[in-house]
This record gives C-alpha cells, structure tokens and sequence, in this order.
C-alpha cells in the first residue's frame, strides 16, 4: 500500500489506514508545502497564500485505493508531548503555528524532511492530522529503503538480500524490494495472491474474540486487506497483532494469521528447513575477542518499516546504566547479567507504542565481506495447542514494551496493564562454527504483565553455551581412575597397619581404619580433579585472546558447576576427615626418653632404712630438655602459614590476579571504576587461588628445605643432635608393634658434665678421635624405623601399665607415684639392654629396606622371633609431627580457602578464616600433644614450655 504520493511539484498527500465498520478504508487527503523558511527565526517575512483545501479528486489514486471510510475512528495513541524524542517516533520537533496570515481553522507544523526542515498548515482536526502527518514523515521518501546501516543496502533497488546465500537475489515478475530488502513483495495495486473475503464478513474467520481493544478496532480489516490485496502495511500490522500475544498463540490473532494467504504476509517463524537459522552455519563465522555485530530491523505497531538499527548498550536493555556497562553485554566472550526494578511509568514514558524488532547478526567471511544470520526467537511462555510444533519454530519478531494491549475504552486512555519483556536471555553456543543442533544465536524472551503503576524486575543476560559431554566424560574419567587407586592404596595401607599391629582378624578397628585412610587419598583425588578442572579452563579459556573463541565457560548453575563445587566440597570434607585421623594418630602415640647417663657412684638405686629409694645421682635436665624440645617441635612445618596467607593474599587482591577469574575473556589485572564488573566463575576462581597457594607453597618449601635448612636452621636433625650430646634416646610407637627410634647415646659415655668436658668431647669428635654415633660400629645412621616382635610389645605393655593408672596432671597418692617412679627406671633398663642385645630371646637385627617396601611404605619380610630396626636416612619419626604431615597440612589449608571463598566470594574474608582455623588446630595439638608426652614420659607439663 502506498502511503504517500505525489500529484504535482510542491503537492504532498497524505494516506491513511482508518477502521471502517466493514472493511479498512484508505483515503487521500493534501498537504501542501507552503514555506520552507524558519518562521521563528523571520517572524515579519511574509509568506505564501494560505492554500485552499486539497481536491481528493488530484490524488488521481488507483483503484481499490481510495475507499470510504470515517477519519473518526482514527486511533489516537498518545499525546505528543508523551512521544519518545527519536524523530522516527515522534513530533517534538514539530511546532504548533498560529500567526497572522493563517486562514482560521489550519494548523501548521514544522517537521525534518529529507535532511531538510519542511513547514506544513494542514485543516481538520488537529489530532487526525498529527497521524496522518505521523504516517507522512514515518513513510517518507528518506526511509522507504535500507539506510546506509543496513546489510541489505548494497543490493540494487531490483535486488532483496537472501541471507542464506548471501546474495543479491533479482526479484519476479511484479514484484518489488520490501523496505527492509531481505525479501520480495509484490508490487502496488496487483491483486493478493489469496482469496479475498467479502467485505465485511470476517465473523466465519475465527470463533474467539479480539484480545484487546487495539485488535477489535484493526485485527479484521488488516486480515481482509492483507488476504485481497498486495497491502503491506495490512500484513505487517496482522502479524505484529500476533507477536503482542505474548503469552498464547489460541487467540484470533493467529487464527487470521493462519488463514491469511497475502503474498506480501511476513513469516511468523522459522519454519522451513533450509531457512533455519542454526543449520548450514559457514564454517568461518567465528570471533577473535572482538564484539558481537548485531542488528535489528524496527516496525511500529501499524505495521511501518522504521529503519535498520546496530544494536548497542542500551537498544535491548531496559535498565539504565552507564555506556561502557551496558556496551559489555556484547563484547564477545563476556558471559553478562544486568538487572533492576523499574517504574512501569517510565517505560512507558520511554516506549509509548510497541516497537517489534526482528534480531540478526553481522559477521565478515573469510574474505572480510559482510554476511547476515537471522537471530531466532523464544518464547517460552508461548501456549498452543501443538507443543512440540512450538518449540521447533522459534519466533522471528518481539517486543520490549507494550503499553497498547491493556488500554481499555479508548485507545487515547492510560493502559491498564502493560506487558513488557521481563528478562532476555541472548544464548551463544559454541563454537559458533559447529553448535549442533541449536543455532549459534538464541534470544529467550519472557513476558511479563504488570499494572502500570507497579514496580517490576527487568534484567538482560548473555550466556554462552557448549555441549559438556565431552569435558565431564573426562572429569568423571579421571575420578573413576583416581578413586580406583586411592581405595587401592587405602587397602594397602590397612593391610599394612594391621601387619604392624599383628592384628589377623578384620574387626571393627580395622574396617574404621580403612575408612580413614581412604578418606585421605580420595580427597586427594578430588583435590587433584578439581586443580586440573580449575587450571584447565583457566588455561584454554582465557588463552583465547588471538586465537579464534571456541570454547566457554561452563554456565552458571549449569551441571557441570554444580559437579564442580560437589567435587571441591567433597574433597574439602574428606580432607577435614584425613586431618583428624592425623591428629588423632599423633596425639595417642607411645613416646619413652632413654636416659644412657649412668650414676658415678655404685650402686644407682639402694633402698634406705625406711624402704625409700635413694635418690639418684644422674641428673633429669636433661630428659627435660630432651622432651621440652620435642614439644616445641610437634607443630614445625616446612613452610610459614602466615606468609603464605600473605603471599597469596598480595598476588590476588594487590597484584590484581583475581581478575583472572571474571567470565570474560578480557585479561585486565586493573579495571577501571566505569568497567563492567564481570561476575565471577567459581571454577576460575579455585583454579587461581589454588594454583598460586600451590606455587607459593612450592617456592616456600623448596627455598625451606633447599636453603634455609641448609644453611640457617634444621630443626629436624638439630632434634638428634641434641639426643646425642644429652645422652637421651627417643623411642617411639605409632602402632602396637611399629614405630621409631632416635639413637642419642652419648660417644663419650657421660654428658651429665661441666662446659670444660663437653667442649673437650666435641673437640674430639671434630678430630675423629671417638666412634661415630651411630646405633652400630662405624655408622653414623641415628634415626631407625622399629618393628617388634609380640613379646617385646607384651613386655612393654606390663611394665609401662602404671603409667596409665592416674591420669597426667592430677595428684597422686604416694605408693602409686612410687611404682610409676619404679616402672620408668624399669622401662629404661628394659629398653637400654635391648637395644644393647642383652635379650637373647628378644634381640634384633639391623637392615635396610628394599626399594618397593620404601616407595609404599610398608613390610613385605616375615618378622619372625627377631625385631627388625630399619635403617632411616630421611628422619621419618617426624611423621609424628606436623613436619612430615605438610601435604595434607597444606591441602587442607587449601580447600578450606577456597570452600570459604566460594561461600563469600571473598578471598580476605577466606585468608582471614584460614588464618584462625590454623591457629585452633595449631593450639590443639600442641596442648594435647604437650599432655600425651607428659603422661608417656613422666615429664612434668610445667617443664614443658
């Protein structure tokens, strides 16, 4: 239908579409251009004669053109003060004119036409005419093709661009480029190819009512002129009736639409197969990190091309923010989510009349030549009766806002209800080059209605998707294998404990052993899992920055996150099981320091007239050194947990490495304040957190051992050299029959002396002129692993019971403390001959262990009647303290970071936490562990400090 036509130079009319009681109505009224000069700026220029009313006879319309109809029923939509400013909506740079030398009863307006400012006086009724002058401008000659914007703008006029080959496709016989030029439409005044309706007569068309009084007024007449004739408008308008159905296409809308056979009606879906988007996708249609090129095609509600838009920050938003936020939606590879409560009012104010949009995309080929993809649309709410057609034929057109619907009485009343597009969803699955079944572009669109006085959520999100199978095949591959072999070690290390407990029976103990040693090793696989997930997708994710974007983040709540954060918890609870299994171990161990001192005088212990003992003359400083330093040691580690809650917490927040972990593929350590904040991933953010507390712990320990051991401090072995020169063995059990012992006897058979002696004795064995220290001839090995035979436990056990009779710190009747006195003298014989081979029928033999049973940690060799000492290089007694015991140490320190971080998404409030939860664990062991070695070692706590 043609809006506008010309009858002579200078001569303008205006056309417009009217509800008539029977049939849609078109008529021509003139409009005559009297001035072209600013009256404002030369109000005393005089002006042209005011013209006289405009023949309708000059239009000189075709037939079936100019028809009958009542200008009253003309839709009023909205005040022009309420329309937008964008001049292709509204009239605010029209200006009302009443000056001398107007003919009363015309009214003139200034409007922008063709790069020009026009100045028209029209006669009638001032609100007829601003539609029909809204409809004039709307449709003039400056937009009756593509703008410059538009892809389709380099096809020749006789040309449409098919965006399936990308293409300038000529157009048929009596056919004519659409306004949007993506398609052919048959040209004016040619026939419809459906069969007309009779006039008037739309009652048989559909059995329900118009949803709305904007549909009661115009649904019928554009079905009729639409099906009858090649009217584009008519068309347009029926389908944008249907797409304001937001919610159910049972309605009489699509019933029309359905029916309609116009050559010029606009498909409503993607429908055919060879058209959808989705299939056929060049293989070139990739990003390198830079933004995503949309564009929208815009109609008014009456059914008026308004133009070609490129789609930025705030064309689909409906919250309001500052540019460079809301331009971030379309940056490629940023995964955004933008939401805020509005005022149902001012979208209105914004949008007072529905603008329907239909999405594409804009991408360079191979070569750098423009090709366009239409974007499909769901939605979700959408009801018919064929579900599963539905979901199959996304929508090719929507809405934001749609103030029309609710009004009520009046087209020119406030609407009663509006329903407006309450959250949009722009999927992206990738890569874009082969997304399978789903199109590379999907936008979800969800209505929502609201009064117009309310107050409602609104939000716009981008989400990139990819099919998962792949990566969590993988990940649960890797656990399959992982937990096979830590329930495999588990077994080993049962068996190996019930060897050295000499237990043959499979009890309860045993079952809750197995149990915490599997404990241990699966949290280290799920530990190992999750560090390679986390540095995984860190690595090829944000390695995307030159390299063409094939892969994305696992969406927010999507599976596989959820598998992820089960897996972090879980190895973050089995770890905290595995901590106290290693605190309950080291707390309950059996510790005895040998005194080798022997008294002066002879002999040692003699009885007095009373039945007392005699004191004795060796001195117990000694042991008490001996044991306080043991005690200040069953907490050392290799690394200092305060630096490295420091180093770590320095490289996150001040360095800025946090930043690593926001979904998008932008590496900025930096942003700045008007950046758009990127929501976090939490498995990014495990994969930085823990791989820097890994590496800073590495960098400690190797700086640790490597360096500071070496040349500053050993702690360790500082241990055994103070045994040596005290003259003090330490002999440990962590099992019944399995432990470890530390040869401190003195090379110079005394240490009870004065500072003369000892320099002399340690002159002499700087000079090598006194056997080595070592527990045999001409060795130097002091540190053993001890397995027992029954009968030596047995013995151990009968001699040290009284030890257990009065618990440590409480007093104690005098006969009792007496026999504990007893019972230690005699368990410092026992072991001093033993370890001497006084026992013939409970002696040991000395001997290294083979390769196998060091790498598992366990005994292969049948005991027999003989305790074996195995030769230690590497001082394994301090796997009774935290010293040995820094991997799971550290593991935990790890997880319980990152659980709290995911938790607060906070990494100071984690430090923080970490930091405390170090310091109980830290306290407990050391006022339990301080008790235990006063209880087994008859030490006083009081000495131990």
């Amino acid at each position: 239908m043609q809006r506008t036509c010309r009858a002579s130079p200078g001569r303008f009319y205006a056309a417009a579409i009217t509800a008539g009681k029977d049939f849609l109505a078109l008529k021509c009224l003139g409009v005559t251009s009297i001035d072209n000069e600013d009256p404002l700026k030369s109000p005393t220029q005089p002006r042209d004669p005011v013209p006289s009313r405009a023949d309708p006879k000059t239009c000189n319309a075709k037939k079936g053109e100019v028809l009958e109809g009542n200008p009253a029923r003309l839709p009023a939509l909205a005040p022009v003060s309420e329309r937008p400013r964008s001049p292709e909506h509204s009239f605010l740079e029209a200006q009302k004119k009443d000056a001398a030398g107007v003919a009363p009863g015309w009214v003139c307006f200034w409007l922008p036409w063709g790069g020009a400012r026009a100045f028209f006086c029209v006669t009638g009724s001032p609100l007829l005419w601003a539609w029909l002058l809204h409809a004039l401008y709307c449709s003039g000659p400056a937009r009756s093709s593509p703008g410059p914007s538009s892809p389709a703008g380099r096809c020749s006029p006789s040309e449409y661009l098919s965006t399936q080959t990308q293409r300038c496709s000529p157009c048929g016989k009596h056919e004519v480029k659409s306004p949007e030029g993506l398609r052919c439409i048959c040209a004016a005044g040619l026939t419809g190819a459906g069969q007309a309706h009779p006039a008037g007569d739309c009652k048989a068309c559909s059995p329900r009512q118009p949803a709305s009084l904007w549909e009661s007024a115009f649904l019928d007449s554009s079905f009729l002129a639409c099906n009858s004739s090649c009217n584009l408008t008519a068309c347009q308008l029926l389908t944008n009736t249907v797409i304001l159905n937001a919610f159910s296409l049972e309605t009489r809308a699509f019933d029309l639409y359905t029916k309609a056979r116009g050559q010029n009606l606009p498909e409503l879906f993607y429908r055919r197969p060879e058209t959808s988007p989705g299939r056929g996708v060049p293989q070139f249609l990739s990003w390198k990190g830079s933004k995503i090129g949309l564009k929208v095609v815009k109609y008014d509600v009456r059914g008026n091309f308004l133009g070609w838009e490129d789609v930025k920050g705030g064309t689909l938003q409906l919250c309001t923010d500052r540019q460079s936020v809301l331009d971030a939606a379309f940056s490629f590879g940023t995964s955004y989510h933008q939401s805020c409560r509005v005022q149902v009012s001012d979208l209105l104010r914004r949008v007072p009349e529905p603008t329907l949009y239909e999405l594409f995309l804009e991408f360079p080929d191979d070569q750098g030549n423009p090709w366009l993809c239409p974007v499909p649309i769901a939605n979700p709410q959408l009801q018919l009766s064929d579900h599963a057609a539905l979901n199959s034929q996304p929508l090719r057109r929507f809405f934001l806002v749609d103030g029309l619907s609710g009004r009520t009485g009046n087209l020119a009343n406030p609407p009663a209800s509006v329903t407006l597009a309450a959250d949009l969803l722009l999927s992206i699955y990738l890569p874009t080059s082969s997304p399978g079944d789903q199109p590379p572009f999907l936008l979800t669109v969800k209505y929502a209605r609201q009064e117009s006085t309310a107050i409602t959520q609104v939000s716009f999100a981008v989400a990139y998707n990819q099919i998962p199978e792949a990566s969590q095949q993988v990940t649960v591959i890797a656990l399959a294998v992982l937990g096979s072999l830590a329930a495999l070690y588990a077994l080993l290390k049962t068996s190996s404990w019930m060897r050295r407990s000499r237990l043959q029976n499979i009890g309860l103990v045993v079952i809750i052993k197995f149990f915490a040693f599997f404990a241990g090793s699966l949290a280290n696989a799920f530990f190992g899992v999750t560090l390679g997930i986390g540095i995984y997708w860190l690595i090829v994710f944000k390695g995307q920055q030159l390299s063409a974007v094939g892969v994305t983040l696992p969406p927010a709540g999507s599976q596989l996150e959820t598998n992820f954060i089960i897996y972090l918890s879980c190895a973050f609870g089995l770890k905290a099981l595995d901590l106290l299994h290693i605190l309950i171990t080291q707390l309950t161990i059996s510790i005895f320091l040998i005194d080798w001192e022997r008294p002066r005088e002879k002999p040692a212990l003699r009885a007095d007239p009373g039945g007392r003992r005699v004191a004795s003359s060796v001195s117990i400083w000694r042991t008490f050194l001996v044991a306080n330093e043991w005690n200040e040691i069953q907490t050392h580690r290799k690394l200092n947990p305060l630096l490295q809650l420091g180093a770590v917490l320095l490289l996150l927040e001040v360095v800025g490495l946090k930043h690593l972990a926001s979904r998008d593929l932008t590496v900025n350590l930096h942003p700045g304040p008007d950046s758009y904040v990127v929501a976090w991933s939490p498995i990014l953010r495990f994969g930085i957190s823990a791989s820097l507390w890994m590496a800073v712990a590495i960098v400690q320990m190797v700086f640790f051992v490597g360096v500071y051991e070496r040349f500053v401090e050993d702690k360790i072995h500082q241990f055994v050299d103070l045994c040596s020169l005290s003259n003090v063995s330490v002999f440990i059990l962590t099992h019944r029959c399995y432990g470890f012992y530390i040869h401190g006897r003195s090379v110079h058979g005394q240490a009870d002396v004065g500072m003369d002696a000892m320099y002399a004795c340690l002159r002499r064995e700087e000079e090598d002129l006194c056997p080595l220290r070592g527990l045999e001839p001409n060795s130097e090995i002091q540190t053993f692993e001890v397995l027992l035979t029954d009968r030596v436990r047995q013995l151990y056990d009968k001699i040290t019971q009284p030890f257990a009779e009065v618990p440590g710190g409480k007093r104690c009747r005098s006969d009792v403390h007496e026999q504990r006195l007893k019972s230690y003298y005699t368990l410092n014989r026992f072991l001093s001959s033993f370890l001497e081979h006084a026992y013939r029928d409970m002696d040991y033999v000395v001997k290294d262990k083979f390769f196998l049973e060091r790498v598992l940690d366990m005994e292969f060799q049948e005991l027999g009647d003989m305790s074996v000492l195995y030769n230690d290089d590497h001082a394994l007694f301090s796997r009774t303290l935290f010293y040995n015991n820094e991997l799971a140490l550290l593991l935990f320190d790890a997880l319980l970071f990152s659980v709290v971080d995911l938790g607060a998404q906070d990494f100071v409030l984690a430090a923080i936490s970490t930091f405390l939860v170090q310091k109980v664990v830290e306290m407990v062991r050391n006022a339990l562990g301080r008790r235990n070695l006063a209880a087994k070692t008859l030490v006083e706590k009081r000495f131990l400090i």
